[in-house]
């Protein structure tokens, strides 16, 4: 038996007892603060079932199609799915550990790992790809683990099934797929790529992938400016050096014990010989991460699962080799009970008060990746906060309007959020769809307006008044807790348009 194969040590009761804490966690906190930016975007996006959007593939909005016809969309079946995936991901990270050789607490150590990391539990609290690209990394690491112990035929089809199914979802699963072929050279494993079977596995996932390509095909690659502007515009500088550190911050400073001996092991252990590749796709998408200069560091989140799974192989065997049984124990409860304490910045446990003191009493703070100011929360959570006082807002200037005007007025918001909002939370004031000019809210187009009457949320008042005859001020939306940009903005009614709501639209565009 290779040291790379599972050592069968019987059933081990981690695999399901951490899983489901993982679940019960996120099912327990579901409520949070609210609802969250993207969470309303992709509900909205949800009700145009298509095979691309502007600003993400379609794996994502079409399981949340179905979870909303089933279940609905409150904040508990909404995040239903998050939730089941993260229980995926901390499950997937125990079994990467045992196919590489771990027994039960080396299994045990990279999945307490999995289910404290901070990122880890920010992610998979809120609806989005990224809870699901959380879980397909792992996943592929898995398929692919198998695929370097016996690559046999199926075992590459199944990994091309995984790689195209996580493309549908992300195309940063592209990353995995430049770290792995990069991974097989380097690691002299590149008699591999003489076969038929990664070619096949490519293959296999480029056909998954196809339907998402067609219609970025036929709607101008619209993600690809996207990427464009989000890049150059949108994300904040980053340093390689602070994009390490922000690493360490969002994993968990407290599991670094266990992924930096982790890739260190994967990369010069004789017995991960096999399994090499692993630590190249890390090393690769890090340093095209670390490189770019306005990276997420959110991005690199998913690769850490096979790296706790080398740590606590590492600090198994190490404990072997001294004869310390008790070594892998105390190595999980060093990483577990400080976490204990940084689990209130991943997840909305603390009323918003006593969650700012308290971070500013620990003294970590997450670097916000935008270029944009932020308030007395990390973006994160002031996302999750003021939108139904917004949509209020635009309801008693909606309602204030005489009736032959409300019965033609359009809402043009400045962002998703905003329009997301407005759509989820509207309809029960009556209020019609928003129109917007952000990514996919564009090309859903005016939705029949005809712009003689317009609700309009923006700061720019030179444009209104080169759009509009009459632009009035009559309110303002007010928020405590949300982005600032969100705050006190101006709510106009605007009338008599010197161009029509469908020629202005081409200039309304926004992919960002």
């Amino acid at each position: 038996m290779t040291p790379t194969k599972p050592v069968p040590s019987g059933r081990n009761a981690w695999l399901v007892i951490l899983p489901l804490c993982k679940l019960l966690l996120h099912l327990a906190t579901s409520s949070g603060y609210g609802y969250f930016r993207d969470e309303l975007y992709y509900l909205a996006c949800a009700e145009h079932p298509a095979w691309g959007y502007v600003d993400h593939p379609p794996f994502s909005i079409l399981l949340l199609w179905g979870m909303r016809s089933l279940f609905g969309a409150s904040l508990l079946a909404l995040r239903l799915l998050p939730a089941i995936a993260g229980a995926g991901t901390v499950l997937l990270t125990g079994l990467i550990t045992r196919r590489l050789g771990g027994g039960h607490l080396a299994q045990a150590m990279a999945m307490l790992c999995a289910l404290i990391s901070p990122v880890f539990l920010g992610v998979d609290h809120y609806y989005s790809m990224n809870a699901f690209d959380l879980l397909l990394w792992p996943l592929i690491a898995y398929t692919l683990i198998g695929v370097l112990q016996s690559p046999r035929q199926e075992r590459w089809l199944q990994l091309g099934v995984v790689l195209g199914i996580g493309l549908l979802n992300k195309i940063s699963v592209l990353w995995v797929g430049c770290g792995l072929l990069v991974g097989l050279v380097l690691s002299r494993r590149g008699r591999l790529l003489g076969t038929s079977g990664p070619y096949l596995a490519a293959a296999v996932a480029f056909l998954i992938f196809l339907p998402n390509l067609l219609w970025q095909a036929t709607h101008g690659w619209p993600t690809i400016e996207f990427l464009r502007n989000a890049a150059g515009i949108k994300m904040a500088a980053t340093s390689p050096w602070a994009f390490l550190m922000g690493q360490v911050t969002a994993i968990g400073p407290t599991t670094l014990i266990v992924w930096a001996p982790g890739l260190i092991y994967l990369w010069v252990s004789g017995a991960m010989r096999p399994v090499r590749p692993l630590a190249w796709i890390y090393v690769v998408i890090f340093a095209i991460l670390a490189l770019s200069g306005s990276s997420r560091v959110n991005y690199l989140a998913p690769a850490y699962t096979w790296l706790f799974a080398g740590g606590a192989l590492f600090w198994e065997r190490f404990g072997h080799r001294l004869r310390a049984r008790i070594l892998a124990p105390a190595m999980m409860v060093l990483v577990v009970l400080p976490g204990l304490f940084a689990m209130p910045l991943g997840l909305p446990i603390l009323r918003v008060e006593r969650f700012i003191r308290y971070s500013e009493m620990l003294g970590i703070s997450i670097p916000n990746a935008e270029k944009t100011e932020e308030g007395p929360l990390h973006q994160f959570f002031a996302d999750m906060h003021g939108w139904e006082e917004l949509v209020m807002t635009i309801r008693d200037v909606y309602d204030a309007l005489p009736p032959e005007d409300r019965a033609e007025a359009a809402i043009l918001t400045s962002n998703y959020g905003q329009a997301g909002a407005i759509d989820f939370f509207g309809r029960r004031y009556g209020l019609p769809q928003a129109i917007s000019g952000h990514n996919n809210y564009w090309l859903w187009g005016p939705r029949g307006h005809s712009g003689r009457v317009m609700i309009v949320l923006a700061r720019n008042t030179e444009r209104l008044r080169y759009l509009f005859e009459e632009s009035e001020e009559v309110a303002r939306t007010s928020c405590r807790y949300c982005m600032p940009y969100e705050n006190d903005v101006p709510v106009w009614v605007c009338r008599k348009p010197r161009v029509s709501l469908d020629e202005i639209w081409p200039e309304l565009r926004r992919f960002i």
